[in-house]
């Protein structure tokens, strides 16, 4: 069995690919969009993938990207979520 990565760092990573790809987690959450249940399982599935490591190397390619890396195990429910939250305006 995988052991499981380090529960901040993953964090940071579903943090930095939603960021990425248009999501702001947290403003997902407070317009509901995004539960806490959701978010922390998110993260369970960002700590047990197998291309977590690639993962910063095409996080730090990608300042922006209209949606996550097909490998990522949290793409479907990013792209989800980004369709519910409503969009935060630039200055």
């Amino acid at each position: 069995m995988k052991r499981l990565g380090h529960l901040m760092k993953h964090f940071r990573l579903v943090s930095c690919m939603a960021r990425t790809v248009g999501l702001d987690p947290e403003n997902a959450r407070a317009s509901g969009a995004l539960s806490q249940q959701a978010w922390a399982d998110m993260v369970q599935n960002c700590r047990r993938c197998g291309w977590a490591d690639r993962c910063e190397d095409w996080l730090n390619a990608h300042e922006t990207a209209d949606s996550p890396p097909e490998a990522c195990p949290n793409a479907r429910r990013i792209e989800r979520v980004r369709a519910l939250a409503p969009q935060t305006q630039e200055a």
